[in-house]
């Protein structure tokens, strides 16, 4: 199986790219199966309807999200009837949506599972514990499981990868906005890249305009962000599994920008 899972999309920019850059990366890798975090679609924070919308019609199989999650009080009214979109599994139980999606495909079947750090971050349930009960259930229906970690530290990130190595196809890192270059296929045949990177704004500060940021380290005064304008990127990760045993055979990082079409 083809996976093509594309990190954080950033407001209008970032939806942008998926406009102008996904039917290139189907072209070029012919995914079975295609994710993308759209917790900042919505000018940098949370999700509407409409980009839910349009990120499948563009071919999205799966929408993945985070600590913004409920950024955009609309989603109250369309979260509990996707059957694309999944919250961080490790939310109260008693908050809307669900945290896993099983999509079944001609190369196989597949399981994203959607799960939220506590480092640096809001409190939430124990997310290893929370992977141990989910990927045991979805092992029962297919080895191939997919994992979008939202978390903060790279070393609770980097601990998730080698916790689940051997039992989940792939584990992949969002949430910082910063792509690491770390990406590796794990003793046990797990796929991992610490983080997949956004896609947006390339020349602004994770996504916001640099002057808004800067104005607010520099003198620690409130400041309303912006998406940032101009040139743009798009940040993923393409991975090629045996549909049969769920162990990666393929990882390849995904970094587009004007100066560099392909270099990941």
């Amino acid at each position: 199986m083809k996976i093509l899972f594309i990190g954080d999309i950033v407001g209008g920019s970032g939806m942008d790219m998926i406009r102008r850059q996904l039917p290139k990366l189907r072209r070029r890798y012919s995914p079975d199966v295609i994710i993308a975090n759209g917790e900042n679609a919505a000018s940098g924070k949370g999700l509407t309807r409409d980009d839910h919308d349009e990120l499948l019609f563009a071919g999205v199989d799966v929408i993945t999200m985070g600590n913004h999650t409920w950024d955009k009080r609309e989603i109250f009214d369309f979260i509990d009837g996707s059957e694309a979109l999944i919250r961080p599994a490790n939310f109260s139980p008693e908050a809307p949506g669900r945290g896993t999606v099983t999509v079944q495909k001609e190369a196989g079947t597949l399981t994203v599972i959607n799960l939220h750090g506590r480092t640096f971050m809001p409190p939430h349930d124990d997310p290893f514990a929370m992977a141990d009960r989910l990927i045991e259930e979805a092992a029962a229906v297919s080895p191939l499981i997919f994992i979008d970690f939202h978390a903060e530290a790279t070393s609770e990130k980097i601990a998730m990868g080698w916790h689940l190595d051997g039992r989940a196809t792939a584990v992949v890192g969002t949430h910082t906005h910063v792509q690491t270059a770390d990406e590796r296929i794990l003793p046990g045949g797990t796929a991992y890249l610490t983080d997949a990177g956004m896609t947006g704004p390339y020349d602004g500060i994770l996504g916001m305009k640099k002057e808004d940021v800067l104005y607010r380290f520099k003198t620690n005064m409130p400041v309303r962000f912006q998406v940032d304008n101009g040139r743009t990127q798009l940040g993923g990760l393409f991975v090629e599994a045996d549909a049969d045993t769920g162990k990666a055979r393929r990882v390849e990082r995904i970094l587009i920008n004007e100066d560099h079409p392909f270099n990941g």
